[in-house]
C-alpha cells in the first residue's frame, strides 16, 4: 500500500469534495456522483465515509435507517491543515519554495498568475 502524502487517501478526498458541494450527503448520493465517473462499490463509499467520520471531518446524524453526513469541518481549514502537512513534508517547511513550485508550473496561466501577485499585493500585515 503507498503511504499518501497526506492524511486523506485519493477516495476519501474525492468523497469529502461531494460532501462539501451537497452539505448534506447520504452513502448513496455520493456514490451516484462518483459512478458519474468510474464504477464503485456502495461498500466502499459507506466506508470510506465511515473513516472520515472517525478521523473528525464528516459527521452524521441518523434520519430513520440512514446516515446523512455533513462536514464536521470547514472546507477552508481542512485544505489548509493538509497543505501545512505538505509544505513540511515536501518543501521542508518552506511555504516559498512551495508558491516557487506552483507559479513554475506548466499548468498555470498568465490570468492565474496576474490573480496571484494582484492576491500578494492586495494582502493585508
Amino acid at each position: 500500500m503507498k503511504k499518501s502524502l497526506t492524511p486523506l487517501g485519493e477516495t476519501e478526498m474525492e468523497v469529502l469534495h461531494h460532501v462539501w458541494e451537497l452539505e448534506e450527503a447520504t452513502v448513496k448520493q455520493v456514490r451516484n456522483r462518483i459512478l458519474e465517473r468510474r464504477e464503485v462499490a456502495y461498500t466502499t463509499i459507506m466506508t470510506v465515509m465511515k473513516n472520515l467520520a472517525e478521523k473528525g471531518y464528516l459527521k452524521y446524524r441518523k434520519d430513520g435507517v440512514t446516515y446523512v453526513y455533513s462536514p464536521a469541518q470547514q472546507p477552508e481549514s481542512v485544505r489548509s491543515n493538509l497543505i501545512g502537512d505538505l509544505v513540511n513534508k515536501v518543501f521542508k517547511g518552506s511555504p516559498k519554495e512551495l508558491v516557487q513550485t506552483l507559479v513554475k508550473s506548466k499548468n498555470i496561466t498568465e490570468d492565474d498568475l496576474n490573480d496571484i501577485k494582484n492576491m500578494i499585493d492586495n494582502m493585508e500585515d
